[in-house]
């Protein structure tokens, strides 16, 4: 018998639909992804030769659970020169991957019928984590007009006795969405005063335009810094997605507890990764600059392509590598005996009859939208947004 605790998850629907356009491009099909989530840059040489040294050196045993020191001081440095951020080795706990880390925090500090606010849209793995936990996501749906950001009096608002914390993804995955200063500051006297966790997920944060610059909420100040978890990772930063590590910091009690849980689950991250990352945290860091540069350039194509589609509407995102159009005018429009009733339903129109693949919105809580990511060449975006004004325009 399964348990009612796994048969109330979904797999994800961004890895699902990555796995069906492999699927289909293995069989022949010429389509377009522009779903996944993935730079689709290389790994620095630098990195990739730490690997390769490790392997020669013969690091490939047990490391600790919670892992290697050198890597743990490198994320304190990290969190120190790019966010303000002083934490001790024993605060630090680096996972495989960031949606690890993400669950191993769930893990410690969550309990049946707690309760999680989730602003929407959100990354389609917080509430699954959350219902893992046996705790409770509230799901709080954040307007295109205030850039889908939280509206502090909002969060006070749909506090309970039972909430426990707040999910903060910022920038957002799948908006793009990036919360300055002032915002964070009103959240974080919200946090404090009703005693919330904040769970902060910053994996875009090195991905930013317009001269932005990325704060976490755990900079305001002491209080809040001790009572938020900044999560983080190399996936997007450094192209290391299969690499699969990521890293927390937070209070030392919970991280111990962390740590523990982690021992007890998956054990440490992988070694030779783990090598590979302490290179990618303290070596060369002006790769990034290039790779910025020429996602900014796909976000402005794109932004431009999307608004001159019929139906489509497209805010520009702060940050991250997503668009996220509105098409809901196109709701209730047919091709034929086909007809759009929501994302899910445009989405397989467009795998379909334009060979593109996108992602619901209703996956992420925004049943109005649909995900595209420009982490992928000019030229497949060029392809991919020709395709779509043509498979759009049939929709009457």
């Amino acid at each position: 018998m399964i348990s009612a605790r796994a048969k109330g998850i979904k797999p994800s629907p961004t890895l699902a639909i990555d796995a069906k356009v492999k699927a289909l491009q293995a069989g022949g099909a010429d389509v377009v992804n522009l779903g996944v989530g993935e730079p689709d840059f290389d790994t620095p040489a630098h990195v990739k030769e730490a690997a390769i040294q490790a392997i020669r050196e013969g690091f490939t045993k047990y490391t600790p659970a919670a892992g290697i020191p050198a890597l743990r001081d490198a994320v304190a440095e990290k969190f120190r020169r790019d966010n303000g951020l002083a934490y001790a080795r024993e605060q630090v706990v680096v996972s495989c991957g960031a949606k690890h880390s993400l669950y191993n925090i769930a893990q410690a500090i969550l309990n049946p019928g707690d309760e999680v606010i989730i602003p929407a849209p959100y990354w389609v793995s917080y509430p699954d984590q959350v219902i893992l936990n046996e705790a409770k996501p509230v799901i709080l749906s954040t307007e295109e007009s205030d850039g889908f950001a939280l509206r502090p009096e909002a969060l006070e608002a749909r506090i309970t006795p039972r909430t426990r914390a707040l999910i903060l993804n910022s920038p957002s995955n799948p908006t793009g969405c990036s919360y300055p200063r002032p915002v964070l500051e009103r959240i974080a006297e919200v946090a404090l005063r009703h005693s919330l966790w904040v769970i902060s997920d910053e994996i875009y944060e090195k991905i930013v335009y317009d001269g932005a610059r990325h704060v976490s909420i755990a900079s305001l100040g002491e209080e809040i810094k001790e009572r938020t978890f900044v999560v983080n990772g190399l996936s997007k930063s450094h192209c290391m997605t299969g690499w699969r590590i990521g890293f927390a910091a937070g209070p030392k009690n919970v991280m111990k507890a962390v740590a523990n849980i982690q021992s007890q689950s998956t054990s440490n991250p992988n070694s030779i990764a783990q090598k590979a990352a302490v290179a990618a945290l303290t070596g060369p860091q002006d790769f990034l600059a290039a790779i910025l540069r020429e996602f900014d350039a796909r976000r402005l194509f794109l932004l431009e392509a999307l608004n001159a589609m019929p139906g489509l509407s497209c805010r520009r995102p702060d940050g991250a590598f997503y668009t996220f159009p509105n098409a809901s005018r196109l709701y209730g429009k047919a091709s034929g005996s086909r007809r759009i009733r929501g994302s899910s339903d445009l989405a397989l129109y467009l795998l379909d009859e334009a060979k593109v693949a996108v992602v619901p919105g209703e996956a992420f809580g925004a049943d109005a939208h649909i995900r595209l990511s420009y982490a992928t060449s000019m030229d497949n975006l060029r392809k991919g947004a020709g395709r779509m004004r043509e498979a759009l325009s049939k929709l009457a």
